[in-house]
């Protein structure tokens, strides 16, 4: 064979119609499956738990975070929309960081999370519930007779978990001194104390007193948290 009908042989072979292999089409982007069917997705929330200490401690800031955060989905996507919410809460409040942003901004998975572990919670056996949403306190099961001076107390100590409260910041914060004449001074708030324990029973350690400087409430075993499903002013 000569060169010559080689180089013919391969030169028929390389215009064959039936050898020339079409570019593949390019594969469509999956459907998202929390989207039904007759909606559309226009959107997306990317919760972002870090703490104002935990973001210097790497060596950033929430608002350069946000700011990079901005940057890069304009980058990808031109012709997006960005908003940023920041999620607040007490100092010294207790839970996950990512945890308090779903709460906070009313992430709909997190509030029926917490229904669902509200609802076991009062059916467990025994224990303490203090209900915020409805401003009760259950022990094993019955309702406490606490005044609403005293709910606000244990409330207050609740949303501050773990953070020594001086009786002059309760005083403060729990009573009005321009409209109520029976605000207490630093030694009567000791007696509200006394009656809300008295009122909580065997579960009255939960509010502990920290000898010279006030009062604290720390995470218990036999304590299930109910917030409320719409962030009150003073949690976030």
């Amino acid at each position: 064979m000569s060169l010559a009908h080689i180089d013919s042989a391969r030169s028929v072979q390389s215009y064959r119609p039936e050898l020339t292999l079409a570019p593949a089409p390019a594969p469509s982007a999956p459907r998202i499956r929390a989207v039904p069917d007759g909606s559309q997705a226009r959107g997306f929330v990317l919760y972002v738990g870090i703490d104002e200490a935990k973001a210097a401690a790497a060596g950033t800031s929430l608002h350069r975070i946000v700011e990079e955060l901005k940057k890069l989905t304009q980058a990808i996507a031109p012709s997006s929309e960005t908003h940023a919410a920041v999620a607040l809460a007490p100092d010294g409040v207790g839970g996950r960081d990512v945890d308090v942003v779903r709460l906070a901004l009313q992430d709909p998975a997190a509030l029926a999370k917490r229904r669902t572990t509200a609802d076991d919670a009062d059916r467990a056996p025994g224990g303490v519930v203090v209900d915020i949403s409805r401003k009760r306190v259950i022990l094993d099961n019955e309702t406490a007779a606490l005044t609403y001076k005293e709910f606000e107390l244990l409330q207050y100590l609740v949303l501050r978990e773990g953070r020594t409260i001086e009786r002059a910041e309760l005083i403060a914060k729990l009573w009005d001194a321009e409209s109520e004449e029976d605000a207490p001074n630093e030694r009567t708030i000791d007696v509200h104390v006394r009656r809300l324990r008295a009122k909580l029973g065997r579960y009255e350690d939960i509010v502990r007193t920290v000898r010279g400087v006030g009062y604290r409430f720390d995470r218990h075993a036999d304590v299930s948290i109910r917030q409320a499903s719409t962030p009150s002013p003073d949690r976030f």
